[in-house]
């Protein structure tokens, strides 16, 4: 069984220009990701899909290059539009599609989640985070009764995708067009690895943290 990682990048991001080249704890931000997932076991390959190659000084040199069309850098274009032209190109039998905004996903959080799609259990993984608190949705609560307002310990936790990464069988999106499958097991995360790196702000705080939890330069 084939395993591939996708790590697309733009270069040129509006709400914080370079984004993806901006130093944090001793390297590019887009660094990070690559060189958690080429220690993952079971992939075969991890790709930037970018369509600039200067990008290739920023990376590990493990992680392979493969230049996209610069039409896929369009700020209207959506994520799906990336994914199937990697896909029609690289062919695999499971893809890890991962960001480079989530800086401090640990590898065994990559490694449990890849584990669950290779031994059968599961057709694809997501990381999220767990939010266990009293919440609402268009004027409403969704994971409580008004009436019968448990103790929070016991109240019905909501789980938020983070953009860590995505995995999934081929099937998964050449077929059902989706990046999470019907059986999909969830990587939980919290605390640093849910950091994503956005703007400014977030920027600022994801180096606040590294440097608070030591991350490693």
């Amino acid at each position: 069984m084939k395993t591939v990682a996708l790590i697309p990048i733009k270069l040129n991001s509006q709400r914080l220009p370079q984004k993806n080249l901006l130093p944090i704890a001793g390297h590019p931000l887009c660094w990070h990701i690559c060189n958690t997932l080429n220690q993952v076991e079971g992939l075969d390959e991890v790709y930037v899909y970018c369509s600039d190659p200067a990008v290739k000084k920023y990376i590990p040199e493990k992680t392979k290059f493969l230049q996209r069309p610069e039409w896929l850098d369009g700020d209207l274009v959506k994520g799906f539009d990336i994914y199937r032209e990697f896909i029609n190109v690289v062919d695999a039998d499971v893809y890890v599609l991962a960001h480079t905004t989530s800086p401090f996903i640990r590898l065994s959080s990559c490694q449990i989640a890849l584990n669950r799609i290779l031994d059968g259990s599961h057709d694809s993984s997501f990381s999220a985070e767990r939010i266990q608190t009293f919440a609402w949705y268009q004027g409403k609560p969704i994971n409580y009764d008004l009436n019968d307002v448990p103790r929070t310990q016991d109240i019905e936790p909501i789980w938020a995708e983070t953009s860590a990464f995505f995995m999934f069988k081929k099937e998964i999106f050449t077929i059902y067009r989706r990046r999470i499958g019907f059986n999909p097991y969830i990587q939980e995360v919290s605390g640093i690895e849910a950091v994503d790196i956005d703007e400014r702000k977030d920027y600022d705080m994801a180096c606040m943290l590294a440097k608070a939890e030591r991350v490693e330069e």
